[in-house]
């Protein structure tokens, strides 16, 4: 039996990783490195790109850059928080605003010190986006439009990290050969961006009262809830754009299946938000969107799946 200080204690850890959102990391993590081997590098054996330490700190340092990103956030939203998500905020509570902000600031030491190691550009990198993830915190996020499009950006980020790792590592006469990458996962990117974004609209309408209540100036609040449902039924159309360059441009291989798949889920998706008005709904919108996000980072294998037994039949050569 534990002890009523190893309770708390077990608590107080299961309040920070519930702070840090630690089931979103492995996510992120697995992101950018299917991203490496199935779009930058294809050709180079999957072993080879995960015990590159390099591209390991680059991953390492997103995700507690991220991590910290949310515990900022928690800290600026904890009064909203406790309208919005209750029982959550309780929970975020039994671990104090101080220890948050002394891991807040742990994290953000140990991330731009790993990006030291990889360059000074990564090192720059990196601070640019700690300090960006605290000013949305601080600022951004209280406006409407702004808030919601430096969220959605701040989320892509990452990506483009490893995507700044790889091509600093080929000289100016390969950029050519690998202009194709580069389109792919920038179309990628603008998905997923406006998959993001949308989230974040649908989430002004989830958080409606605690946003009120804080003088959050939301477009639902500047506006009304329709004008909010127009912009994300143009933004749902305007996804059919990166979907479109993916599919006729480039090769994205099997993954194909996954944006026809998507296009079905967000037509049901635009009939259903019109028909919602209550908190409730709203939270089922938020989470098949979230769906689609998650099961397309896993869906990047389809792009190529050889290139697992490539990287398998590479190892055995060894």
């Amino acid at each position: 039996m534990l002890s009523r200080q190893q309770k708390l204690l077990v608590m107080k850890i299961v309040s920070l990783f519930s702070v840090v959102r630690g089931y979103n990391i492995p996510i992120i993590v697995l992101a950018q490195y299917l991203s490496a081997i199935f779009i930058l590098a294809p050709d180079k054996r999957a072993l080879d790109i995960l015990l590159d330490f390099n591209l390991f700190l680059i991953v390492f340092a997103s995700a507690i850059t991220i991590a910290s990103g949310y515990i900022i956030n928690n800290f600026y939203d904890s009064q909203k928080d406790l309208i919005n998500r209750p029982n959550k905020s309780m929970l975020d509570r039994l671990v104090s605003q101080k220890t948050k902000l002394s891991v807040y600031f742990s994290l953000n030491f140990l991330a731009v010190l790993m990006a030291l190691i990889v360059s000074w550009r990564a090192f720059l990198f990196f601070s640019a986006y700690i300090f960006l993830i605290w000013f949305y915190s601080h600022k951004i996020k209280k406006y409407a439009i702004i808030g919601n499009l430096t969220s959605a950006l701040l989320a892509v980020i990452p990506f483009f990290a490893i995507l700044l790792y790889f091509y600093n590592k080929i000289s100016f006469e390969e950029i050519e050969d690998h202009m194709s990458h580069f389109m792919v996962i920038s179309a990628h990117a603008v998905f997923l961006f406006l998959l993001l974004l949308i989230r974040e609209m649908i989430k002004d309408l989830e958080n409606l009262k605690g946003d009120l209540a804080n003088n959050y100036r939301t477009i639902p609040i500047l506006y009304n809830e329709t004008v909010s449902k127009q912009i994300i039924t143009a933004l749902t159309i305007l996804t059919i754009l990166p979907v479109y360059v993916l599919i006729n441009v480039y090769d994205v291989g099997y993954m194909d299946l996954y944006f026809y798949l998507c296009f079905a889920v967000l037509l049901f998706f635009l009939i259903f938000l019109w028909k919602s008005n209550s908190k409730e709904q709203f939270l089922i919108l938020h989470n098949v969107l979230k769906f689609l996000i998650v099961s397309g980072v896993f869906c990047i294998i389809l792009i190529n799946p050889s290139v697992l037994w490539h990287g398998k039949n590479l190892l055995l050569k060894v």
